[in-house]
């Protein structure tokens, strides 16, 4: 499947969906807290054991160690494969290693599982514009948009985009 293809066809769905919508109707003022509560959500995974991986391998990345993040992150997937936390959070650390295409599997399986993760979405946006795939990047950051209007970021990305493919519409 093409990338602005795979981008076009994840569905507004998954899990904590409550918070998703309350993410979506939030203010500028309002949003920080529910992001925080959501991405709390998506953390959990339901086991202890993976809850650990995941935490030792963001540990790692913290102190710059990416690679022995991998190995944690490696370990989650394997032992929790359907806990899109674990995915997204070895995709971050290939990107910091500069290795996109297992990035790449990584944010689409994370997003196969929960297709409201928007900082995956996004961070699919980023490694296409990088790879000058300007379209299917700006696609990705408004499929991000639409799940966090209010990330600057994000908002950032898209501006930028617009004007570099000349404001077309997917």
């Amino acid at each position: 499947m093409g990338l602005q293809l795979f981008v076009a066809n994840i569905a507004m769905a998954g899990p904590a969906a409550e918070i998703v919508d309350r993410l979506k109707n939030a203010t500028p003022d309002s949003y920080a807290v529910i992001e925080r509560e959501l991405e709390n959500a998506w953390s959990r995974s339901g086991s202890a054991s993976a809850d650990l991986l995941l935490q030792r391998g963001r540990n790692a990345m913290e102190a710059g160690e990416f690679k022995v993040a991998i190995g944690h992150l490696t370990a989650l997937v394997d032992h929790a494969p359907e806990f899109a936390e674990g995915w997204n959070a070895r995709a971050t650390a290939y990107f910091n290693l500069e290795m996109y295409g297992p990035a790449l599997d990584d944010i689409r399986q994370a997003l196969v599982l929960n297709p409201n993760h928007y900082k995956a979405m996004s961070g699919f946006g980023i490694i296409l514009e990088r790879s000058g795939n300007l379209q299917a990047a700006l696609d990705a950051f408004r499929k991000a948009a639409s799940i966090h209007p209010n990330r600057e970021d994000i908002a950032t990305a898209i501006e930028r985009l617009e004007r570099e493919v000349g404001g077309q519409q997917a």
